[in-house]
């Protein structure tokens, strides 16, 4: 009898052997050679070929490190002069106590080993076969070495001063020259070191840093370094390294089937075959350990999970980024070593047991090896419950479920991994918990209905939300489960849950979207069958009455098309079949997550803009300056932004055939002003006024409409005008009336980066998908506006004399702090703030933050304004149309909150 999911080939097992090349690393001959007994050729054994090398993520981690302990180091040398010079002088001073006959014993000792050490290590490999380890080290050696000229290079030429006294100091041989900055022999040795794994074994990596302490003193006692110098030089060396290996990658060392089966004999067991049982990607990809189905020669198969330090890895920086953001549970420790998984896995499995759970028995668990263990079980069989038929998933079925997890629950174990793969159903029908290693014991009461807002998403995904929810409260009561509706949200389930949801949510919206062209065409076939034929001339060729009614009997058939399609999603499903038993169950999500990814982008975007304009406002004398202020262009500029809101108010309500007051929208575009302080500038204020718009009696799908209909002309007009407005630029000293350069440039620019996007299909799929979303149902909005031509001038009207208000308060900015002649023209003005308008709409940051004034101030400066006069402008204008309507815009939205207009 063979498992579920062993491969086809099981057989004709063949050894495994042949399934690594000889250039594999050596140390697997040495682990196989440990544990290794007779008769091992005579056992049979499969296993899938294993690539020859393998990207660690543990090397691209400890290429970051590196390169952020290199970014530290030299943050210290620009910033921290007086500690750097005291640290050399005290080392300095302490160093040259040293007796010369130690000094000159010491140099003669680190230079002749620096050259031997590396030397006997590669004999050492070669002999044992390992080649592939000493090619590493050397191109590690090489590119270390181009780093070390490059670092050199940039420090005598182009390094700050404190960073340059830092790193070198006058050389002892030639006064008026300088030691090198990182020692161009020193990084390739730590370099090939490294990469040829000698940290890694204990004698060598007692002769490695025996080698380096003794030609670091030497080089610091006879002065031809700085303390700053040494540990750089070992960070590039180290890094680089570690670059290297993650790039080309390394040998693969994880043990193979017939390291497994010689580990068994180690603990008693006399296997006759190992077959890996076949993973999904997803499984593949994940740090669950590789499965093997062994048979024995006098007893039941065994289930033995190998895991790996390979496969430990996998998924690191994700457990690192859910740890960061996620509050009140997290995954398990990102660092863990090979024994604490061991240690887990084999605590969870017998507590498990011991709670009276079925889940698989714990019978031996040993190490293979440095480098891997291996967890050896009692055969359960079985398929898993995402691979069952619909009909073999019966209610029993999910009742069994259920009483597993209560089994774990009744001893507050939490298992944080219940999804279809972890769940395996016997030829009896019992139900078997697996993958218990992510588990916790002493789980808090959070982690138990994560448990139960798991399983219920899962059982929902293959029976449907009501004989789910129907089960689990069979089995657990109305109470625990109405108590996991806070936890029913996709941040607290599993990865492949989630990405299962998002899957049926992009299938929802195709349905969707097919629905509505079907609506279409039966609305135009219904027509055309229900004119009579000599009619139809006509019809080809109709007035205008007939085209508004056939508009309007479109979006009528579009309009129930759409709320027929409509269809909820499964976390709403569940939401509402619980609350049919427990009506005054709570419903409000739980904040779940410490910080969001886009509040993280925003204050590192805020940071870096925040720098930027603090190093240019240390050279502007404030005082002076606000002194000769015109405070009457102030006073302009203060007006010219007051009427950017009604203007906003126009270019919203041109597009709303519906009547909504116009005094209203223009307090909903002051608390806008509060919005773009906690929301992106692209987002917040389509969020509001498409609120706005439902509050005042339009419907959902019009209000949405509305808002993109205005936000695609909006955008249509922002690039006639800078494209415009550009021109005029290029051509303002030129009578010629020919563009700039610079005007031409920009335009093949974006004309290449259409081209780009439009020939790359999943670039081109990327922004249709993104523009038909945020575009949905503008055009037959756009017929109901078409039908009033005053409403369309009066958006279209609003948006330019929107954009006109903001280029005068910014030039009005201008003027208060500009000297005579300093004044730029108004299109020069307009070029720039449409350009930061543009891109402060796509920064994630809150208002743009950072990105807007960054651009306009670099936009005055490119233009001709002096930076003096372009800083202070820029912050006034900013400080107008940003910071001040902040407490009259949190003003207005309570305002209309508490009118129930937003």
């Amino acid at each position: 009898m063979k498992p579920q999911g062993v491969h086809p080939e099981d057989a004709e097992s063949t050894s495994d052997a042949s399934s690594r090349p000889d250039t594999a690393d050596a140390d697997s001959k040495d682990t196989e050679a440990c544990v290794e007994e007779v008769h091992v050729d005579e056992v049979e054994s499969d296993e899938p070929l294993l690539p020859a090398r393998v990207h660690r993520p543990s090397d691209l981690m400890r290429l970051l490190v590196g390169v952020l302990a290199v970014v530290v180091l030299l943050a210290i040398a620009a910033f921290a002069h007086g500690t750097t010079s005291g640290l050399e002088q005290d080392i300095n001073k302490g160093t040259g106590q040293a007796p010369d006959l130690l000094i000159k014993i010491a140099g003669l000792a680190s230079s002749i080993a620096i050259l031997l050490v590396p030397v006997a290590f590669a004999i050492e490999r070669l002999i044992k076969r390992d080649g592939l380890r000493i090619a590493d080290g050397v191109l590690a050696a090489v590119l270390a070495h181009g780093v070390t000229l490059a670092t050199d290079l940039w420090v005598a030429k182009a390094a700050p001063g404190s960073i340059q006294e830092a790193l070198t100091q006058p050389s002892p041989g030639d006064i008026h020259a300088l030691t090198d900055p990182v020692h161009g022999y020193l990084a390739p040795v730590i370099a090939y070191m490294t990469a040829v794994g000698m940290s890694r074994r204990p004698r060598w990596r007692s002769v490695l840093w025996i080698v380096l302490m003794l030609d670091a003193f030497s080089m610091l006692v006879t002065g031809y370094t700085t303390p700053f110098s040494i540990i750089l030089t070992v960070l590039i060396g180290w890094t680089v390294a570690y670059g290297t290996l993650y790039a080309v990658g390394s040998p693969n060392v994880r043990p193979t089937g017939r390291t497994l089966i010689a580990g068994l004999r180690t603990v008693g067991f006399h296997p006759v075959s190992a077959a890996r049982e076949e993973a999904s990607e997803t499984a593949e990809n994940s740090d669950r350990g590789r499965r093997y189905f062994v048979t024995l020669e006098d007893g039941p198969p065994l289930d033995v999970t190998v895991v790996d330090r390979e496969q430990q890895a996998q998924g690191f920086f994700y457990r690192v980024w859910r740890n960061l953001t996620l509050r009140g549970f997290a995954t398990r420790s990102s660092l863990q070593s090979l024994r604490q998984a061991l240690e887990q896995e084999a605590l969870l499995a017998y507590a498990a047991i011991a709670a009276g759970a079925n889940a698989p028995k714990l019978i031996a668990t040993s190490e293979l090896g440095p480098d891997a263990v291996m967890l050896v079980y009692e055969h359960t069989g079985g398929r898993t419950l995402e691979s069952l038929a619909e009909e073999e998933i019966t209610d029993e079925l999910l009742r069994n479920t259920w009483r597993q997890v209560q089994a774990l629950q009744s001893r507050r174990l939490a298992h944080r991994r219940l999804a279809g793969d972890a769940i395996l159903v016997d030829r009896s029908g019992a139900v078997i918990l697996t993958d218990l290693r992510g588990g916790e014991i002493a789980a808090s009461t959070l982690l138990l209905r994560m448990d139960v807002a798991q399983l219920v998403t899962t059982l929902g995904l293959l029976a449907g939300a009501e004989r789910a929810v129907a089960s689990a409260v069979t089995i657990l009561g109305p109470d625990a489960v109405a108590d996991c509706l806070p936890m029913l949200q996709p941040i607290a389930l599993t990865r492949s849950t989630r990405a299962t949801l998002r899957r049926l949510a992009r299938e929802r919206a195709q349905r969707e979207r097919e629905a509505v062209l079907d609506a279409s065409q039966q609305a135009k076939q219904a027509r055309l069958e229900e004119t009579p034929e000599d009619a139809r001339p006509v019809l080809e060729k109709p007035d205008k009455k007939t085209v508004k009614a056939e508009a309007r009997a479109e979006k009528r058939a579009i309009d129930e098309a759409i709320e027929e399609a409509r269809e909820e999603d499964l976390l709403t499903q569940i939401r509402h079949q619980v609350l049919l038993i427990r009506p005054q169950a709570p419903v409000e999500p739980a904040r779940l997550e410490r910080v969001k990814p886009r509040t993280l982008i925003s204050f590192i975007a805020g940071a870096i803009g925040a720098y930027f304009l603090l190093t240019q406002l240390t050279h502007i004398e404030f005082g002076p300056l606000v002194a000769n202020a015109e405070w009457g262009w102030v006073a302009a500029a203060v007006l010219f932004s007051a009427c950017s809101y009604f203007a906003a108010a126009m270019a919203l309500l041109g597009f709303v055939p519906e009547r909504v007051g116009f005094l209203r929208t223009v307090a909903a575009q002051v608390a806008g002003s509060f919005v773009k302080i906690v929301a992106p500038a692209a987002v917040g204020g389509v969020a509001l006024n498409t609120r706005f718009l439902q509050r005042q009696g339009v419907r959902p799908g019009l209000a949405v409409a509305s808002v993109g209909a205005s936000q695609l002309f909006g955008l249509g007009c922002h690039i006639v005008m800078l494209l415009s407005f550009g021109y005029l630029t290029g051509t303002e000293k030129t009578p010629s009336l020919s563009p700039s350069r610079t005007v031409i440039a920009g335009l093949l620019t974006v004309a290449v980066l259409v081209l780009v996007v439009t020939s790359v299909p999943f670039l081109r799929k990327f922004v249709v998908t993104r523009v038909r979303s945020l575009f949905a149902g503008v055009v037959p909005r756009m017929l109901d506006v078409l039908q009033r031509p005053q409403k369309l001038v009066t958006g279209i009207g609003g948006m330019l004399l929107l954009t006109a208000c903001f280029v005068m308060c910014l030039d009005a900015s201008i003027r208060a702090f500009g000297q005579e002649g300093t004044s730029l023209s108004i299109a020069s003005v307009a070029v720039v703030f449409l350009a930061g308008n543009a891109l402060g709409s796509a920064a994630p940051t809150p208002g743009g933050v950072g990105a807007v004034e960054a651009t306009l101030t670099v936009g005055l400066i490119a233009v001709g304004l002096p930076k003096e006069v372009a800083a202070p402008a820029v912050l006034l204008f900013r400080l107008l149309t940003l910071w001040l309507p902040v407490l009259p815009g949190w003003l207005a939205f309570n305002q209309l909150s508490r009118k129930g207009a937003l």
